[in-house]
């Protein structure tokens, strides 16, 4: 038969194709930034005042809710501190981890798009018509 020429021929190739890319795999997960994450049930305020809007205060009462109420779970069970609804987790999440060490090393800003808005043109955020030239 012939085909047997043909397939060891073309079986270097793709084997050699294979092989890269499964090698090539972990060199590109080596160039991705790590993801920055705080460990809610290990950090300090300082740690977790480095979170998007959570200031020393709501840094506090989850430091008092991990102590008298023990680890978190999972991120989610934040929620169940005061001050951290749905819409605040929502800005969390993407920062917080409950194992593993705390990577986030500088504070995230909240940065809302409404309010720069606002500030570039307050009147037409105001809904005020603008002058007509006479």
């Amino acid at each position: 038969m012939q085909t047997k020429p043909i397939v060891s021929a073309l079986g270097l190739p793709v084997l050699a194709l294979v092989l890269s890319g499964v090698l090539a795999a972990p060199a590109l997960a080596a160039n991705e930034p790590a993801k920055k994450t705080v460990n809610v049930n290990q950090a300090s305020v300082s740690e977790l005042t480095k979170l998007p809007r959570v200031g020393e205060a709501l840094a506090g009462r989850i430091v008092d809710h991990r102590t008298k109420n023990g680890p978190f779970k999972r991120p989610e069970d934040l929620m169940e501190v005061k001050g951290i609804g749905e819409k605040m987790f929502a800005l969390l999440k993407p920062y917080v981890a409950t194992s593993g060490p705390t990577t986030l090393t500088e504070k995230v800003s909240s940065s809302s798009s409404k309010k720069s808005s606002k500030a570039k043109n307050p009147d037409a955020s105001a809904g005020k018509p603008e002058k007509a030239a006479s």
